[in-house]
Parts: structure tokens; C-alpha cells; sequence
């Protein structure tokens, strides 16, 4: 029988099922069709058990993209390899997490975590078990809760109900403002459409402002058919649940992320299904553009190479030209993933915080020499003898 044969009616088919058990499955024997070929550092792979780099799935390697120090928050972390090799990046000043809901996943990830820290002379790794679209609830905790209350009639899930809530307010599985960097390795499309706002949301809320996601995923070229997504063995598959490439950044984007670029592409496709192209793509977003616009007479100079370009805000930016910018997104575009292409235009006088005014961000104006340059008279400056450039005087 066929993939396209085996489908199931959208009704009956588990999402959260199908997933769990073909992951369960393949943490115990390897399955090459779950995964693309990705290229890992190999001196990052020494430390690791054969037996979690044979039963790795994944699509990416986003852990490329972090820095040492950091947090980092691995979403579906599976048997750990991302985890291991984030650690080593990170060192002995920073710190690893794990998120899984798959008991054999975490048994095999679990399983080495005191030999692989012994190993490099440190342990800054955790797993912990719960959803990823729902990181305040750690289900540990709610199988410690269950084996000392079990649920035996309708009053007993109303009272687990208000115990859960609880426990996501007081025990978070994942503090928000707690994270670095958030990665995940072709884990998103296994998630059902219905908990993807929540997915993206509790990315955002666990990150510290100024931090970012690094997501590797399956995305299609088209839109996924109903008939694909009715399918068990190809949304298990990290297929039918691909998101369309565009609305991948979407979804970025309409959970308060600026700065969405995809920084690793797939050129031929992994897989084609009735004439859709499923690859490999990474996304890195960033949080922190919250907050209000005041205005410290701060400019940004677009240095090119387009003629203009559009923020996820809308400021339209002139190549060459001065434009004015609030504090905020003055700070924005100095940083990554802005600061190569803009030069930062500093007042003469930088206003203090409390003094500074309301800035109004709809449009694109031009900020004039004279307002950084301030009221008091410049004194007259001749050129000297001395070159003013980096070689040869002009």
C-alpha cells in the first residue's frame, strides 16, 4: 500500500499519536527516511553515544547559531544530540535545556547525560518533559501529582484542572524571560495546526528581550492538501504538517518577532509529493520591540545595496539618507541582524531617557543634520595636513 493509500479520515486521526508512537519506535532502532542529511562539526560529535547520533532526527543544525554563555532552549530535543553538541559551544558558563514529551526520547537522552558531562569536565544539561506549545506546564510534575491523586471520577479532573493551573502559574516548566536562544531541528511540523499560535507565543515568552529563535523545519512550496494532512505516516514523517514557506515567517512575525531572514535553505527538495516540494529551511527571529517610542534624536543611515527597504514595523529606510528612528528601534537596527547594513547617527547632546519625548513611528521622516548636531555653535574645523582616510590622502 501506498503512502498516499494509507490515509486516514481527518476525524480520526491523532495528531499527538501517530507522532508519539513513531518517535517512540524510532528511539529504539534507527530510522533513516525521518530525517535529511545534515553536516555536523565533528569535533563536536566525539562525546556522543553512537546510539544518539544513529537515532537523531533532524533537518538542521541550528545549533550553529548560538554563543557561548548563553541559555539555550531546545525544543523536541529527542535524544539530546543538539543538546550536547549547544553544550559544548556554550561551556561550562552556559546553559542547555531540553523539552520533550516522548518518554523514550528522554530515557535515551537521559540516559548518558552524567557520562557525556564527565566527559567534558562539565554539566550544564537538563531534559525536562513536557509540550512544546505549552512550555509552562512540566508534566514530571504532573505525573508526580497523578501517582499521588489519580483521577477516578469527574470530580477529580475538575480538580486536576485547578492543580494545572496552578502549576503552570507557580512551576513553570520554562520561566519567561529566562532564554537566549531558543533552537529546534524539524520538531514545529509535528505540532497540530490548532496549538501553532500557542507554539510560537510561548517561544516569545520564554525569550529575554534582545533574544532569538533558530528554527530548522520542513516547509513546503505549496499549500499542503487536506488529503496529505489526513495522512498519519506522512504528518509523522514531518510532511503533511510543513508549513508553507512563506507563512512560516509568518508565524514568526505574528507572534511579536522583527528581524525574520532564513539563514539556510535547502537548494533541491528532500522530498516531492504529488508535485510538492518539501525542504529543509532555518529561520532566525528576534524579540525586543516592545516598549515605547521616545524620541532622543537619534538617525540611521541605510548603507545599501537596495535602493529602500521595509522593517516588519513599516519604517521604510532610504539608502543614503538620514532617517529618524525612535530610541527603540535605534537600538534595533545596531544590533544583529541590522547592524552590518546601517550606520548609527548620534546626537551632538543624547537626551536622557526622561527627557525625551514621544516619538511618532508612522511614516519615514528624515532627521535633519541641524537636530543631531544641537543649538550650540560648532566651532570652525579646517582640514589638516594629515590624511583624513584609511590610505592614500585624497
Amino acid at each position: 500500500m501506498s503512502l498516499m493509500e494509507s490515509t486516514n479520515d481527518v476525524t480520526s486521526l491523532n495528531v499527538d499519536e501517530a507522532v508519539r508512537s513513531r518517535y517512540s519506535a524510532a528511539a529504539q532502532q534507527a530510522e533513516p527516511a525521518l530525517c535529511c542529511a545534515v553536516e555536523y562539526d565533528p569535533s563536536y560529535l566525539d562525546v556522543i553515544p553512537p546510539e544518539i547520533l544513529e537515532r537523531d532526527y533532524g533537518c538542521g543544525d541550528p545549533s550553529q547559531y548560538v554563543a557561548e554563555g548563553e541559555t539555550v532552549l531546545d525544543l523536541g530535543s529527542g535524544g539530546g544530540k543538539i543538546c550536547y553538541i549547544a553544550a559544548q559551544v556554550v561551556g561550562p558558563n552556559g546553559h542547555v535545556i531540553g523539552v520533550d514529551c516522548n518518554n523514550e526520547m528522554l530515557s535515551l537522552a537521559r540516559e548518558h547525560q552524567q557520562d557525556i558531562g564527565n566527559r567534558l569536565g562539565y554539566h550544564n544539561v537538563e531534559f525536562r518533559k513536557g509540550r512544546i506549545q505549552d512550555l509552562q506546564l512540566d508534566l514530571d510534575r504532573v505525573e508526580a501529582e497523578l501517582s499521588e491523586q489519580p483521577v477516578k471520577n469527574a470530580t477529580d479532573w475538575l480538580a486536576l484542572e485547578e492543580r494545572l493551573h496552578e502549576m503552570r502559574r507557580e512551576f513553570p516548566l520554562v520561566e519567561k524571560d529566562s532564554i537566549d536562544v531558543i533552537v529546534s531541528n524539524c520538531v514545529l511540523n509535528l505540532v497540530r495546526e490548532t496549538d501553532r499560535r500557542q507554539l510560537f507565543a510561548e517561544m516569545h515568552r520564554v525569550l529575554k528581550r534582545g533574544g532569538r529563535a533558530v528554527i530548522s523545519d520542513i516547509v513546503a512550496d505549496e499549500d499542503v492538501p487536506q488529503s496529505m494532512k489526513n495522512n498519519a505516516e506522512l504528518w509523522s514523517g514531518c510532511l503533511s504538517g510543513a508549513h508553507r514557506e512563506d507563512q512560516f515567517l509568518e508565524a514568526f512575525e505574528d507572534a511579536g518577532f522583527y528581524g525574520m531572514e532564513i539563514v539556510a535553505r535547502q537548494s533541491e527538495p528532500w522530498a516531492v509529493i504529488e508535485g510538492i516540494e518539501f525542504r529543509s529551511m532555518t529561520v532566525r527571529a528576534f524579540k525586543g520591540k516592545e516598549g515605547p517610542c521616545l524620541d532622543r534624536k537619534q538617525a540611521v543611515i541605510y548603507t545599501g545595496p537596495w535602493k529602500a527597504v521595509i522593517d516588519d514595523d513599516g519604517h521604510k529606510l532610504q539608502r543614503g539618507e538620514r532617517m529618524a528612528v525612535c530610541d527603540k528601534t535605534f537600538n534595533i537596527y545596531t544590533q544583529a541582524p541590522y547592524q552590518d547594513q546601517i550606520k548609527p547617527v548620534l546626537p551632538r547632546e543624547l537626551p536622557d531617557l526622561e527627557e525625551a519625548t514621544q516619538f511618532n513611528c508612522l511614516g519615514s521622516p528624515l532627521r535633519s543634520p541641524k537636530e543631531t548636531k544641537g543649538t550650540s555653535q560648532l566651532p570652525t574645523l579646517l582640514p589638516q595636513d594629515d590624511c583624513c582616510g584609511e590610505s592614500d590622502c585624497c
